[in-house]
């Protein structure tokens, strides 16, 4: 029997989350955060901020999920929530989806509405694959990554950890994205892409690189 689910961050991203846990028939009996919310659409719970120990305490006893959409956060997050002791997030996916049974998924991944996920495809964790995105067949997405809204990755395509991937945005077949890159809504992506680079545009161009 799955346990019921804390979430932690409870905004705008959150409510998303709320809502595919409760197409997949999940029980959410509360949230944690850095403060107390006045709004609060799914009627839940208070436990203070994960960092306390009485909120770990509560953690360790449900199931849990990180719906914060930065994806550092999410990563420093799951970091100390690994170093309390907690056990692994539980996915979120929704019921309305089309995920082949030979995908790999890490822990604490978002599916949402209308994701098409093809086969041999590997998943890591805190991955967030946000509503009607396509990832076709022999892909991978490293940890913490963010595919947005209506992206298309043909096959074979690289995604490294904690890179942002925007709405519309198409990634030709074969293509290698490197780590914490962020690439603009609707960008068309033809060429490998190193790390710590920003690119826009149809062909996408670089805008700005950091490696440092």
């Amino acid at each position: 029997m799955e346990k019921s689910v804390i979430i932690i961050g409870y905004s705008g991203h959150a409510f998303v989350i709320c809502d595919i846990l409760n197409s997949a028939g999940r029980k959410i009996v509360g949230y944690c955060d850095n403060q107390y919310k006045e709004l609060n659409p799914f009627d839940l719970k208070y436990y203070g901020s994960e960092v306390t120990d009485k909120a770990l305490k509560t953690l360790k006893q449900h199931d849990y999920f990180i719906a914060v959409g930065n994806n550092n956060i999410r990563q420093k997050i799951q970091k100390h929530l690994d170093e309390a002791g907690c056990f692994p997030a539980t996915n979120a996916i929704h019921s309305a989806t089309s995920v082949s049974s030979t995908t790999k998924l890490g822990s604490g991944v978002m599916i949402s509405a209308r994701v098409s996920i093809n086969p041999l495809t590997s998943i890591g964790n805190g991955v967030i694959c946000n509503t009607g995105c396509v990832i076709e067949h022999e892909n991978s997405i490293h940890n913490f990554a963010h595919i947005g809204p209506g992206a298309v990755l043909c096959g074979n395509v690289s995604i490294g950890e904690k890179t942002f991937v925007g709405a519309r945005t198409v990634i030709k077949e074969g293509i290698k994205i490197g780590n914490n890159c962020m690439i603009g809504a609707g960008s068309v992506i033809i060429r490998d892409i190193p790390d710590n680079t920003v690119v826009v545009g149809n062909p996408g161009r670089v805008i700005s690189t950091n490696n440092s």
